[in-house]
């Protein structure tokens, strides 16, 4: 019988924890911090795929496409260096620009 509690209340627990877990990571929970895609015309953007190229560890990648006639948008996800013991963390950049092979919306 004692047993059977024990693993009654470890379910419970590891329960807790999951579900604590799945709240963290709610819709809201990036709205709120300003993390969330923005909105966009009529709930639905341009999707389509951008090209993407990969650098070593410690430096951001980096993604283009055609972001509008005659626009191209290039951005990179964060990525660190470091200095020392210190690891520094270099920002997302994003950048648009003419582009006359873009063509479209």
């Amino acid at each position: 019988m004692r047993g059977l509690n024990a693993m009654r209340c470890a379910l419970i627990v590891a329960m807790c924890l999951a579900l604590g877990g799945v709240a963290g990571c709610s819709q809201e929970y990036y709205d709120e911090r300003g993390k969330a895609d923005g909105p966009v015309l009529d709930g639905r953007g341009e999707d389509g795929p951008a090209e993407v190229f990969d650098f070593p560890d410690g430096f951001g990648n980096l993604a283009t496409k055609c972001v509008g006639p005659g626009k191209r948008a290039y951005a990179t996800t964060k990525g660190s260096v470091s200095i020392g013991e210190d690891e520094v963390i270099i920002p997302a950049n994003a950048v648009i620009v003419d582009d006359p092979t873009c063509t479209g919306r």
